[in-house]
């Protein structure tokens, strides 16, 4: 796990306490303010990506998913493990650890089956 993943691990955990003690009533500002440390968390490491690739010390972030996707596989991620945050709440308050399970499943499949499709390029064209 890198520091970036570490990093965000401890907010989640954070914010996951927080929702303990205040309760579901500020469930809502606490999503927004994890949600706005992960996309700043992303935005630091798309520019240093991008650096990197300037200085000619690493691949384009195209290159590195090898097929010029990453950019739409990587944004994919990104918005469902945002919204993974309040699936997995309500998942858990519903159904408690086979809720979560189910929800964290769905979010898989869905996201492999994606990465999956665009790799094999059967995505439909589009307009």
């Amino acid at each position: 796990m890198d520091a970036h993943t570490q990093e965000l691990k401890k907010e989640f955990d954070a914010t996951m306490d927080a929702r303990r003690e205040l309760g579901p009533e500020y469930e809502a500002a606490l999503v927004d303010s994890f949600v706005e440390k992960v996309d700043t968390q992303v935005r630091r490491r798309l520019a240093e990506e991008r650096l990197s690739a300037a200085r000619g010390g690493g691949r384009a972030p195209s290159a590195a998913a090898g097929d010029g996707n990453f950019g739409e596989l990587f944004g994919f991620a990104i918005i469902t493990l945002v919204l993974a945050i309040p699936l997995s709440a309500i998942a858990v308050t519903q159904a408690q650890l086979p809720g979560l399970i189910v929800a964290w499943a769905g979010i898989a499949g869905v996201n492999f089956t994606h990465a999956h499709r665009l790799r094999r390029g059967t995505r439909e064209p589009r307009d």
